[in-house]
């Protein structure tokens, strides 16, 4: 495996512009998001660098551009409301060390390879979560809107404390808040291409608040640190040891399924490939190092991917162009940003927040699937009101529950069993029909094919009960593709049972996965060997020869 990403000197134009626009669309969505999560505006600048830096350095999408995202700040938010509630003056430094540890985590699930298991997801599930977090970040968003602090309580605290927060509105800035909503949404999408909305109304709200507003009426970001960001020494909590664990477990996921997901994106755009495995360890070492100097968690970015694509990226240069243009700005031009108004990056958090939430699956989910509808919206809820574990968990149970079932019911119908030729529904030769008839019900077929996977288990139980009386069953394996532990299990209750009895028992299936699991299961040690055959119809005519050597059915004339 190559250790850094695809760098190249064959498309310096188109990287360099790729890099460039998306630094300028970077710059205010990283003071955003480090406003919106509490730890300060300069965590979002460092996040920006250090994550982009480190992950298109050792990333496996060339084109993907890293920063803090809408859904990682929402969760990030949600850890230093936590920590600092429990140890007010280590609760800040501990969040940062959730994020080395996801980065740490990320690190490992990309050594596992897991890259191709990680967005395995049911789709209502991932509609739900994320619809849920761009609902979290627009409610959050309320308080500076409207000229003040954010309410303690997160959700549901900003909810209870709408009457008062409505009550001591700041009408300059709401009106800033309304005028940067109204340049997101509505700015021409020609102009769109040539200057980020994000951009025009973070200098316009920047300039009409210190031309026409007063500078000690207005809340604004402050100085921010010049110079490079402090080394964050990782501290650890006993107490909290575990909310710190799943908490970076559930930044980690969130980061490698953001990061993936507009992989994809970028592989569409570009004609490429990326490789998931380089990819999360990219992102686990750009976390680990936002951690350990003070910034906000960030994953693949698909607003800055798309616009550094279509700008003419095509290597991971345009990612290293952008980050060090944000550095450029720590070390020599943070100081500008000390006047911007929180209300103009509030209302850009929130847009962000509105971009998040899955409009086009939510209008017609309900059209989609009525149970699939009812996981997504369950999901949502649980999500703003509850956690964003227990929706998750709740979210892949039910789905895959669900599922499951759905399954199961449709492979019930491969699995059949056989006693009289003439109300059969599986093809037989003319043959076999003859020597079934001939049987006279004392010899029972069953069929499977395809996936026996253990929703079909139950189906299989349900044909055992026929096997009572029979004097020979045979069970015709040779069109199913694999061959679950629990369909065997029930398949081992159905032939052990006519070995005890005394009874002839035949297996069909050719050297294959079915065959070599009824082996290990020990089934086939108490078997006759010429009871195993590859043919359906060597079965039948020995069970014939047998019959007419030994009078097999003897004492089956009951049935």
């Amino acid at each position: 495996m190559r250790v850094f990403n695809e760098i190249s000197l064959q498309n310096v134009r188109g990287d360099i512009f790729g890099g460039v626009t998306a630094a300028v669309i970077a710059l205010p969505m990283a003071l955003a998001f480090g406003v919106a999560s509490g730890a300060g505006a300069e965590a979002g600048l460092y996040g920006a660098i250090m994550v982009g830096l480190f992950a298109s350095l050792f990333g496996g999408s060339p084109t993907l551009i890293s920063e803090p995202t809408g859904p990682m700040t929402v969760i990030f938010t949600a850890v230093i409301v936590k920590l600092t509630a429990s140890d007010p003056v280590n609760g800040m430094a501990m969040a940062f060390t959730v994020v080395i540890m996801a980065g740490i985590f990320q690190i490992l699930f990309g050594f596992m390879k897991l890259g191709k298991y990680v967005t395995l997801m049911p789709y209502t599930v991932v509609s739900g979560f994320m619809s849920g977090i761009g609902i979290i970040l627009i409610i959050l968003q309320f308080g500076p809107l409207l000229g003040q602090a954010s309410p303690a309580g997160g959700v549901i605290g900003t909810l209870e404390n709408i009457p008062n927060l409505i009550a001591g509105v700041k009408t300059p800035e709401l009106l800033l808040g309304i005028m940067t909503i109204a340049i997101l949404l509505l700015m021409p999408i020609k102009l769109k291409r040539f200057l980020p909305p994000q951009l025009i109304a973070l200098v316009l709200g920047t300039v009409i608040s210190v031309m026409f507003l007063s500078m000690d009426d207005i809340r604004r970001i402050g100085e921010i640190p010049t110079g490079l960001p402090d080394f964050q020494i990782p501290v650890f909590s006993s107490s909290e040891w575990t909310i710190m664990i799943v908490e970076a477990i559930v930044l980690g996921m969130l980061g490698c399924i953001d990061a993936l997901l507009t992989s994809v994106v970028a592989d569409s755009m570009t004609r490429t490939r990326h490789k998931s495995d380089k990819e999360l360890i990219g992102q686990g070492i750009g976390n680990m190092m936002s951690g350990l100097f003070g910034g906000l968690p960030g994953a693949g970015a698909t607003m800055g991917t798309v616009v550094s694509i279509q700008a003419g990226a095509r290597t991971a240069l345009s990612g290293l162009v952008r980050a060090s243009i944000l550095l450029v700005v720590v070390l020599w031009a943070a100081g500008l940003t000390a006047v911007i108004p929180l209300a103009v990056l509030s209302g850009i958090a929130l847009k962000v927040g509105m971009d998040i939430i899955d409009w086009r699956f939510l209008k017609r989910a309900h059209i989609i699937s009525g149970k699939g509808a009812f996981i997504t919206y369950a999901v949502i809820l649980l999500t703003v009101f509850v956690d964003l574990i227990v929706a998750v968990g709740l979210g892949l149970f039910v789905a895959n529950v669900i599922t499951i079932t759905r399954l199961s019911n449709l492979q019930a119908d491969d699995v059949k069993s056989v006693t009289d030729p003439d109300v059969s529904d599986i093809e037989l030769s003319e043959r076999e029909k003859e020597l079934l008839k001939a049987a006279k019900g004392r010899l029972i077929l069953f069929y499977l094919r395809g996936t026996m996977i253990f929703g079909t288990s139950r189906a299989i139980s349900r044909k055992n009960s026929q096997v009572e009386g029979r004097c020979a069953l045979i069970i015709d394996l040779t069109d199913v593709t694999h061959l679950g532990v629990s369909a065997a299990l029930s398949l081992e209750e159905s032939i052990l049972d006519m070995i005890r009895a005394g009874r002839s028992v035949y297996i069909v299936a050719s050297d294959g996965q079915p065959l070599q699991r009824l082996t290990k299961m020990g089934l086939l040690q108490k078997i006759p060997g010429e009871n195993v055959v590859e043919k359906r119809i060597e079965a039948f005519e020995h069970l014939q020869q047998l019959q007419q050597d030994t009078d097999l059915f003897k004492g089956c004339d009951n049935v």
